[in-house]
């Protein structure tokens, strides 16, 4: 039963589809006229002009079907997407075909609604046997968020431009949009000292490592660093290097039920902060309504900060706050 209408479905659902260009409806009203007319008079060179008309028809949907067959499509799309900023989005392009190449290939995303014309994306003149081919376009998604990317089907005319056969979209893909890029605001800089060079590092009482040493008589035998002490036979001692004076958590003040306007340019000026303390080096925290994220430093906290700012919905989830002293950067969301 499962695969009856699985083949009833396949076939409602063809994996291609085909539909006559300009050019090809004035071919099949040749056709079908040259048709009529050799059947009322009997001549024998209008059925021979039939038969050549419509041999074309056939070997023109042939070579399609075998310009289109076995192309793969494998999308490629950037780390990083900021609302309203231009990304390339890009794909691979393959012929997995082991002997024959295909020609005339375009990339199109399809239309999005009634009426809309489809978006030529990529064109590939030839295709080899097996090879493959990176191509890329530019997409600007206005908003933060989730969005999905569309798809795009491959679509060929060859061999003669009288049909355009086109397969079914693949390739579509989940991605996380972050706020706008815009410049850190000063109001909120000032917060936290400005910017300056990025502080220097020295010894203190923080958590990372800053140097190793000779043990001394008084150590902490805790600052102990055992692993290189078993390899070397002698005592060696971890230096913590200071806390920077530049590390501070940003506080998403307010539900943002209010303006979504105000609301997105908010959040950009918390990414703007966030990614100018962590590009100098600083450890960056972020709490609000629902969000509870501890110091951090590095690119993949960076994207943490910045996936948690793009993913925020207005709502009435209980603050998180920061530790008792820390330094704040007060972000309201209105």
């Amino acid at each position: 039963m499962i695969s009856w209408v699985r083949r009833v479905w396949a076939l409602w659902r063809p994996r291609r589809t085909i539909r006559p260009t300009r050019e090809g409806w004035w071919c099949l009203a040749v056709t079908v006229g040259l048709g009529l007319t050799a059947m009322n008079t009997g001549n024998n060179l209008l059925y021979l002009l039939e038969s050549m008309v419509l041999a074309l028809i056939v070997i023109s949907g042939a070579l399609s079907e075998q310009s289109v067959r076995g192309v793969r499509v494998r999308s490629r799309v950037p780390d990083e997407i900021y609302a309203g900023t231009p990304c390339l989005v890009g794909a691979v392009v393959r012929n997995t075909k082991k002997r024959r190449p295909s020609y005339s290939v375009t990339l199109e995303r399809p239309r999005t609604r009634r009426g809309s014309a489809n978006d030529r994306l990529a064109y590939l003149a030839r295709l080899g046997p097996g090879e493959d081919r990176l191509v890329s376009w530019e997409e600007t998604l206005p908003r933060r968020g989730r969005h999905r990317l569309a798809g795009v089907r491959v679509v060929t005319r060859f061999p003669f431009g009288l049909f355009v056969k086109a397969a079914r979209p693949t390739g579509a893909e989940d991605v996380v949009v972050y706020p706008r890029r815009v410049l850190p605001p000063p109001a909120l800089l000032r917060q936290v000292g400005g910017l300056g060079n990025a502080p220097a590092r020295r010894r203190g009482r923080g958590h990372d490592l800053h140097d190793l040493r000779a043990y001394h008589s008084g150590d902490d035998p805790r600052l102990i660093h055992w692993r290189v002490t078993a390899r070397t036979g002698t005592l060696t001692m971890r230096e913590l290097e200071a806390e920077t004076a530049q590390d501070a958590y940003l506080v998403l003040r307010g539900d943002g039920q209010g303006d979504g306007e105000r609301l997105d340019a908010a959040l950009a000026d918390a990414a703007a902060v966030a990614s100018a303390l962590l590009k100098r080096g600083a450890r960056v925290g972020m709490v609000g309504p629902g969000i509870d994220i501890p110091l951090g430093q590095g690119a993949a906290h960076a994207r943490r900060i910045l996936t948690a700012l793009a993913l925020y919905e207005p709502g009435t989830q209980p603050a998180a706050r920061p530790p008792e002293r820390a330094r704040t950067v007060v972000v309201d969301l209105g």
